[in-house]
């Protein structure tokens, strides 16, 4: 055993000297820091962390874990709530040394480093007037968010952050550096827009910008929950007839104990919308006159603002190392019964910082074809999710995830039954998988299989898994 200790111990100092950036294991500086996500409920400890600085330390640590066995995963920004970003007893890549973006305006686009967040992109980017849709919290990694099909408040304008890629740089399971296109490498880039993790280290990405801001007209607003019978009908009728310049996420929640909400309502039951015009500034006002006509808010700051401002307005919602457990679903349509629904569940929520929430989608994700890209369900129109969150400690942790599944069964009926691979926790078993794919899972397979037989990346949802798993249960 000492030798094979001894073995392992040679082959790190050697990949020390072949990187230019670092390499740690549990027992050194830095590696708690390296291996901290956003969901503190993930238990998963790496063999081995490479902070590699460029594209050359991700081959030689691909390379390595190839060689020893390693499952390989890859953190950017850390926020996926399953914590995939941790291969646990194998070999993450914290990217987070890469964060440089490259903003070609005349062009209209941006090149990303696969370590920066959906801040690092909106901030250069919006120097020129230019976004690209991206997700509703600064912190979320570029990478992650991207990979598993990317959606936000300009989805409705301008489709999944998939639908905007137009180029990526890779480094595949063999140790190659390929870059990859809707013209060099189609079928990787296809499979990799909605399930780039199971395909590869990405190391940038090359978007499409588009005219955004740099003001956007939007926020929250929020109104007692007695009337949600009245907030969730105007909701509905709202997102029906909005223009695709217009995006709201609807919450049912407690208030926050924020400076902006009158000390009264701390901790009530609220139901809250987070809005977004960003069309042109002459018709803001009728886009959001259906929300003032409700009157009588609890909180109102709706207001014209910077984009990157909203962008990152909720970052303080979610603090990085609470326990966090969603379950979520597509809906084509919000019925009365699904309203009602979602206003008893919540009446009855036990879970003092648990959500139910609505978020609209439909609009351009209908402009491409089902098949353009892996990520699929573009008959989607809203995700509907039961959210929790909790501290470290809390005692009732085991029966606030039950509370949050048995939600997520009682709104199931009234769902497509399809799911968004980035809000899936790491408990959801192969059938989930395979339903954030549809008609495009075999195709997926197929495309895993050639660029990485030996499934060396396996640390997230994974294609080859739940293939397995799907075969031991007999539904495969």
């Amino acid at each position: 055993m000492s030798r094979l200790l001894e073995s392992r111990q040679t082959a790190v100092d050697e990949l020390r000297e072949r990187l230019r950036g670092s390499v740690m294991t549990p027992h050194d500086a830095g590696f708690e820091a390296a291996t901290r996500l956003w969901n503190g409920m993930v238990d998963a400890t790496p063999a081995l962390v490479v902070q590699p600085t460029g594209t050359a330390d991700v081959v030689e640590a691909i390379d390595f874990a190839r060689a020893h066995g390693l499952p390989v995963g890859v953190r950017g920004g850390g926020h996926n709530i399953a914590g995939t970003a941790l291969a646990d007893g194998g070999l993450t890549l914290d990217m987070s040394r890469l964060r440089g973006v490259l903003v070609a305006p005349e062009a209209r686009t941006a090149t990303a480093q696969a370590g920066c967040l959906l801040g690092d992109l909106d901030r250069e980017s919006q120097l020129h007037g230019l976004a690209t849709p991206l997700g509703f919290i600064s912190e979320v990694g570029v990478a992650g968010l991207t990979l598993g099909g990317g959606l936000g408040y300009l989805t409705r304008r301008f489709g999944w952050t998939v639908d905007n890629l137009l180029e990526v740089e890779l480094v595949t399971a063999d140790g190659a550096v390929r870059r990859a296109s809707r013209d060099e490498h189609a079928d990787l880039f296809w499979a990799l827009r909605g399930a780039g993790a199971n395909l590869g280290v990405v190391t940038s990405f090359t978007f499409r910008l588009h005219p955004v801001g740099p003001t956007v007209h939007g926020g929250l607003i929020a109104w007692p929950f007695e009337r949600a019978e009245e907030i969730l009908r105007a909701y509905r009728a709202l997102t029906v007839a909005s223009p695709p310049e217009l995006t709201s996420f609807l919450m049912l929640m407690r208030a926050p104990a924020a400076p902006f909400v009158p000390a009264g309502w701390h901790g009530e039951r609220v139901c809250a919308m987070t809005v977004c015009f960003s069309g042109d500034p002459r018709e803001a006002e009728e886009a959001l006159a259906p929300l003032r006509a409700l009157g009588d808010p609890v909180v109102d700051l709706l207001r014209e603002q910077p984009y990157t401002e909203l962008q990152s307005s909720l970052d303080e919602t979610e603090p990085k190392g609470l326990h966090y457990y969603w379950k979520t679903d597509y809906a084509a349509e919000l019925s009365d019964e699904l309203l009602r629904t979602l206003r008893e569940l919540f009446a009855a929520c036990p879970i003092p910082d648990a959500e139910l929430g609505i978020l609209q989608l439909g609009g351009a994700l209908r402009e491409h074809a089902d098949a353009d890209g892996a990520v699929g369900n573009r008959d989607a129109r809203y995700a509907i999710g039961a959210l929790g969150m909790w501290g470290p400690d809390e005692p009732a942790a085991d029966a606030h995830r039950r509370w949050i599944r048995a939600a997520w069964e009682r709104f199931r009926p009234f769902t497509t039954g399809a799911t968004y691979i980035n809000f899936q926790t790491a408990d959801e078993g192969p059938d989930r998988i395979r339903a954030s794919y549809g008609r495009n899972f075999d195709r997926l397979v197929e495309i895993k299989r050639a660029y990485d037989p030996e499934n060396l990346f396996r640390s997230n949802r994974n294609l080859i898994a739940s293939v397995a798993d799907a075969s031991r249960s007999g539904k495969g």
